[in-house]
């Protein structure tokens, strides 16, 4: 069998299948194409930093190609198994490894701690069979997220404050419930786009907005509160009803949007998680070994 050669040994990382390591390249080439995709309202992008002062466009890169390994290692783990306890703790532990990798590359930046769990969860469950569709890999991977981590329980996260304060769902919830944002929202308007002759950036844009425009984003609410969310959703759903980024009024429609977030210094940093998620899963569903580019607007 081929197998991922672990070169440098890090801490997490096991050897794995040839297939473990293709979902993990793919992973990893969805968190780049997300930070790349230009231009995105109050993101990292080709443009700058959007409304971030502690993330830049290579920062992001880095982070994606330092996770990968680890996005191989929780593939070769879950790889012709079914959800179950001990699966779930199994992954928690290399998650982690991947947080610790993720911060040492970054000096300490959070470029993608969502990520590594949203994406962890959906590598792990495409390793599970080779024939599933995008809705049963999102299916598959709610039900590892169900399993309690019980190495977390005691360690509180902003997405548990925020939880808390507002009674949403975040990062967790939308694990557990099997990525609805992903399949109802975000999959459909990627698709619907590609369908209609838009360009590839286009479609992933108004994917990212459809989201956008749906979410109760933890980051949103984190930073700005519940008035940041809701004018984030409002002026997202503007711009998918001016047209979306096809047409000069859409443009127009997001690039206020944009302004404001950076005003507010908020980020919707949970849509953009949720927006390479469908990435990855688009191409995983399309047999793709390779994430088609994009073309900036």
């Amino acid at each position: 069998m081929a197998v991922f050669l672990n070169a440098n040994r890090q801490p997490g990382v096991r050897d794995a299948p040839l297939r473990s390591c293709k979902l993990a390249s793919l992973a990893r080439q969805a968190l780049i194409a997300e930070a790349e995709l230009t231009p995105k309202p109050g993101l990292v992008d080709r443009r700058g930093s959007g409304a971030h002062t502690d993330l830049s466009l290579d920062l992001m890169r880095r982070s994606a190609t330092v996770l990968e390994p680890y996005f191989a290692s929780m593939a070769a783990v879950a790889e012709g198994r079914t959800p179950t306890r001990d699966l779930r703790a199994e992954l928690a532990a290399i998650g982690r490894d991947a947080e610790r990798a993720m911060y040492k590359a970054t000096a300490g930046a959070n470029s993608h701690k969502g990520a590594i769990w949203i994406l962890g969860l959906l590598v792990a469950a495409a390793a599970q069979r080779d024939d599933l569709s995008a809705t049963e890999i999102a299916s598959a991977a709610g039900a590892i997220a169900r399993f309690p981590d019980r190495a977390s329980l005691n360690v509180v996260t902003h997405g548990d404050i925020v939880r808390k304060r507002y009674g949403v769902a975040g990062a967790r919830g939308e694990a557990c419930q099997g990525f609805p944002h992903v399949v109802q929202a975000g999959l459909p308007m990627l698709r619907r786009q590609r369908k209609a002759g838009f360009r590839e950036d286009v479609c992933r844009l108004d994917a990212l907005l459809e989201v956008m425009s749906r979410l109760d984003d933890t980051c949103l609410l984190y930073r700005g509160g519940i008035e940041a969310l809701n004018v984030t959703k409002a002026r997202a759903q503007a711009v998918l009803v001016a047209g979306g980024y096809g047409c000069p009024q859409g443009r127009i429609e997001a690039g206020g949007l944009d302004r404001e977030l950076i005003a507010r210094r908020v980020s919707p940093g949970g849509s953009a998680d949720l927006l390479a998620a469908t990435i990855f899963l688009d191409a995983v569903e399309r047999r793709q070994s390779v994430v088609s580019s994009d073309e900036s607007i």
